[in-house]
């Protein structure tokens, strides 16, 4: 548990810098490696849609894991109620939307924009896809049990992005995604049951 929460700019301050800095390295590597991310991030408005759409699997997991906390889901329920609930307790509904939309441009600019469009380049696809998603997982090694639930995801993102074509639809999904359970777990209720 933490000793002193956080105060509100400096969460934000932290949480912008880590999640845009993520984007800026991902523009940056894009731009050095010769793929730059934004030539896969199309604005239409059925894409939108689909990424919306996208959330709702996601979005039935969590609910799930939340429902039958048991095992090593536990520990995360446990994790976020101990350290997520007191670390982003000072945020508002709009500060958590920007952190979570953020996190989505930033991480699916690196993980799919570039990594698994740089990696199917050398490798079979479903390859690069798996690599990339394997790195996002470790991105995300709070726990071993989440880890594997985040790269479960980094992979459900990439086919969405390759079935797709389209960045946008990933980088929307993983957007809702995070601002529900952020906001589920700061706002709402994550006590037992």
């Amino acid at each position: 548990m933490l000793d002193e929460p956080p105060r509100h700019r400096e969460v934000l301050l932290l949480a912008l810098l880590a999640e845009g800095g993520l984007a800026a390295l991902a523009l940056g590597l894009g731009w050095l490696i010769g793929f730059p991310p934004w030539q896969s991030l199309h604005w239409d408005l059925q894409d939108i849609l689909l990424g919306v759409a996208a959330t709702l699997p996601l979005l039935l997991i969590f609910l799930l894991c939340l429902r039958w906390p048991v095992g090593p889901l536990a520990q995360i329920k446990a994790f976020a109620e101990e350290v997520i609930k007191p670390w982003f307790s000072p945020c508002m509904l709009f500060d958590l939307a920007a952190i979570s939309l953020l996190a989505g441009f930033g991480e699916e600019l690196l993980f799919r924009g570039v990594l698994q469009d740089a990696l199917c380049r050398w490798l079979n696809p479903w390859l690069a896809l798996a690599i990339a998603s394997v790195l996002f997982g470790l991105l995300h090694l709070i726990t071993p049990t989440y880890a594997v639930l985040a790269a479960l995801m980094g992979g459900y993102l990439g086919w969405v992005y390759v079935r797709t074509g389209n960045l946008l639809v990933a980088i929307i999904a993983h957007a809702l995604y995070d601002f529900f359970a952020l906001t589920y777990f700061v706002k709402g209720r994550a006590g037992p049951g």
